[in-house]
């Protein structure tokens, strides 16, 4: 695509789809009704979605596996996160645990 008109078109389509699929789900939440059983599913979805995204980066990099190393950074983080503390520590903590074992020879 190397026509500047078609590709500011094409920005401007994908930026509108985008703005009418945010401003549709407040306006139409107010007009459909889900079944109880519907949401509970839906609320659970979005915890297995947000789990699976953390395991695929967490144990995987490229096409093979991540080592010990950032699998070890992730679970001192999830547990971090689970006792309540400050993200900032979550984050740092999981890094300085992932260097840790990084110095220490540990893949």
């Amino acid at each position: 695509m190397n026509d500047p008109v078609a590709l500011i078109a094409a920005m401007l389509v994908l930026a509108g789809g985008t703005f009418a699929s945010r401003l549709a789900g407040p306006y139409l939440r107010s007009r459909i009704t889900f079944p109880p059983r519907a949401e509970k599913l839906m609320e659970i979805s979005t915890v297995v979605l947000l789990a699976s995204l953390v395991a695929t980066t967490a144990l995987t990099e490229g096409h093979g596996p991540a080592g010990v190393a950032r699998p070890v950074g992730v679970l001192a983080a999830g547990l971090l996160a689970w006792r309540k503390a400050p993200f900032l520590v979550v984050v740092l903590a999981a890094a300085a645990v992932t260097a840790v074992l990084r110095l220490l020879g540990i893949p």
